[in-house]
């Protein structure tokens, strides 16, 4: 079953690449008393993942930010050290925050994951966008598998 909008994120572990290694990031404790803007891609460095989508957050990250969202963030099912470079390469700098689901967790919990099995990518993170308050879910768009329409940086600025 896929979330939906007024549900409560499940309580999983994320993790963020820091100078000391990759970090844990509680989902329960991370989202608590906070607007966060959530985008999903199937995987760094793949085509539509940075040539539009990453780059279009980078883009609006000011504007988004200054509609009351506390903080952006990229999940992919990447580890944290290929999400940091990715980071880099695309100048996301402070701007979004890139957290690894490597283990699937948050899209298994979710419903929210890609099965691209036989494609040589295995199961991954579906391209979605979400809107979370205080760790519930306040808007949800997902894509349809190879589309990029409604989970961009532009619709969700339009829905804040």
């Amino acid at each position: 079953m896929t979330i939906e909008v007024g549900s409560k994120l499940p309580e999983v572990t994320l993790f963020r690449a820091t100078a000391d290694g990759p970090e844990a990031v509680n989902t329960k404790e991370f989202f608590a008393g906070r607007k966060v803007v959530v985008f999903a891609v199937p995987g760094a460095f793949t085509p539509t993942c940075s040539a539009k989508h990453l780059p279009g957050f980078v883009a609006n990250a000011e504007a988004i930010k200054a509609k009351g969202v506390d903080e952006i963030v990229c999940l992919a099912s990447n580890d944290a050290f290929v999400m940091n470079a990715w980071a880099k390469a695309e100048n996301a700098g402070d701007n979004i925050t890139m957290l690894s689901d490597g283990d699937l967790a948050f899209v298994s919990k979710t419903g929210l994951e890609l099965d691209l099995t036989g494609r040589g990518l295995g199961k991954r993170a579906n391209r979605f966008a979400m809107i979370v308050d205080d760790g519930k879910v306040t808007d949800l768009a997902v894509e349809e598998p190879g589309a990029f329409d409604v989970s961009n940086a532009e619709t969700v600025l339009a829905k804040l």
